[in-house]
């Protein structure tokens, strides 16, 4: 297995695939999906042909960034995964994108602001990053939160053209972002902000 990085109750290990299962179920939850296919389940097919080998194809295509599957060290459990990628595809890691997608089972643990604050720290830290971002509904109450106790503030509401818009789509997509300035600062006035 191998480890990307550990925080105080997670290990982020490289997906494997083996984890289709994982992936499938995780993608199976009405209420996981409820911000991003209203709910809809993520096919197995699509799980096997294309989401799987796209998170595996990171690791050779661009070292140290990519998905992250989340596993709770008490119990060896998969919890969901994290991402911290490039912006839209492009190969420039100057600016990379923070995200994650977990169980129901593990919400309101921590976890998400855990997980998260670890990636933003290897961003900046050894990753190189000038500037981490993250997208989500503005409707995502709970993302909005976990980003701002991360350290990422609101930069814009935008609105996409969604060809099936889901409940709430009307109140927009929000962008937050951090740069490494931003972050050393609040890292030296408050230690816990830079874990």
């Amino acid at each position: 297995m191998k480890i990307y990085l550990e925080t105080e109750r997670l290990c982020l290990r490289e997906f494997r695939p083996e984890d289709v299962e994982n992936l499938v179920e995780l993608d199976s939850d009405p209420e996981v999906m409820r911000y991003l296919t209203n709910g809809q389940p993520t096919p197995r097919e699509r799980v096997e042909s294309e989401v799987l080998p796209r998170i595996l194809e990171y690791y050779e295509r661009l070292p140290g960034f990519g998905y992250w599957a989340a596993i709770e060290k008490a119990t060896g459990a998969f919890v969901g995964w994290f991402h911290l990628r490039p912006v839209s595809g492009s190969t420039d890691t100057s600016t990379v994108e923070l995200g994650y997608r977990l169980r129901r089972s593990a919400w309101g643990k921590g976890y998400a602001t855990e997980g998260s604050r670890a990636l933003i720290r290897k961003a900046f830290t050894e990753l190189g990053a000038r500037r981490v971002t993250a997208q989500t509904m503005a409707v995502n109450r709970a993302s909005r939160r976990v980003l701002e106790k991360c350290g990422l503030a609101l930069v814009r509401v935008f609105w996409e053209d969604w060809e099936d818009p889901i409940p709430g789509s009307e109140e927009g997509e929000v962008e937050y972002a951090v740069t490494r300035e931003e972050w050393q600062r609040a890292a030296s006035q408050d230690p816990e902000a830079g874990t």
